[in-house]
Formats: structure tokens, sequence, C-alpha cells
């Protein structure tokens, strides 16, 4: 049987994005960031080295994770709600970034030297988000539409109008639910 988390993976940049939200299996019940540790280990395994958080830290990128889930979710037409729109806001504040310029004229957003831990985490899925944005990739990045499964995947559909992160599980349970709802 097929798992959410089977799907291709994102392009980069969307790969830190991505696998952050899906660090909990909503449907299992399963985080694999139960503690501070568990999310500096995280970050290293996606290049975010000597980051080290507390129990806050963990809270507050908890909240950042559901709330990027819900702009996941946006991606598919469902309206991100003003919770997570002020959470976004409130963390993106805290993580500036700067503009790089090389030498053929091209620009690329970096976070800002120096961040620390929640800061540094936000800022470089902030700039992986504008980068996303800029090649085209970042409104591809969906949640799923099963409210139990929610797993964020890259919809590589021609039409980009996926809505489940797989057909075989939570796109066939609804296709069995509308069924049964017209029998």
């Amino acid at each position: 049987m097929i798992q959410p988390g089977e799907r291709t993976p994102a392009p980069e940049p969307l790969v830190l994005v991505q696998d952050l939200v899906n660090t909990v299996d909503l449907e299992m019940e399963r985080d694999t960031l139960a503690n501070p540790a568990e999310l500096s280990t995280f970050c290293a395994a996606h290049g975010l080295l000597d980051l080290w958080f507390d129990s806050a830290d963990l809270a507050a990128v908890l909240t950042l994770r559901e709330a990027v889930r819900d702009v996941c979710q946006a991606h598919a037409g469902v309206d991100v709600p003003a919770e997570s729109l002020a959470v976004l806001d409130q963390l993106l504040a805290e993580a500036p970034l700067r503009l790089a310029l090389s030498a053929d004229g091209g620009a690329t957003v970096r976070p800002a030297e120096g961040l620390e831990s929640v800061q540094a985490l936000v800022a470089r899925i902030a700039a992986d988000i504008a980068t996303a944005t800029n090649d085209g990739t970042w409104p591809r990045l969906k949640a799923c539409a099963a409210d139990t499964c929610r797993w964020v995947y890259y919809d590589r559909s021609p039409a980009g109008r996926s809505r489940w992160c797989t057909m075989a599980i939570c796109g066939s349970r609804n296709k069995m639910r509308k069924y049964r709802a017209r029998t």
C-alpha cells in the first residue's frame, strides 16, 4: 500500500518546507519533533548546523509547522485562517532576510547573518519560499484535502490541480464516501 510520504519529494528549495510540515503524521498520530533534541537533529540534517532549541523554541516551530500546512492547503483553494497568517507574520518579522547580488546581476534572498534557533530556521524557510515563488514551484506544494491526513506533497500533475497526497489512499477514500452518499 502506498503511504503518503512515498510521492516524489518536492524540488529544491521546497524540500526543507515539505519535510518540516511532514514531521507529523496526523492520521497515525506520530510526531518526529517530540523534543528540542529531535528538532536540532532535523535542522542539522537539512544543513542548519549548530542550532540548539529549548521547549519554547520547539513550541514556536510546531506552530510554524501548522501555519505553513495551512498555507499549503490554500494552494488547493482553501483560505488560510487568520490565526495562521498572524503567526507567520510574527515569526517572519523576527527572521530577517538579506538580498545577495551575484557578479552576473542575479539576485537571491538569504537569511541574515548571526541568526540563532527559531529565527535561523524561519529565515531559511522564508528564503526557500521566496526562491520557490520566483521559480513558480511554491503554489504546487499542497496539503492533502483529507482532513485526517493533510500530508504535504508536491503536485506534479500537468494541470496542477491535484487534491490528494495519493489517489490510492486519500483520493480513493473520498471517492468511496461520495459513492456511499449517493447510494
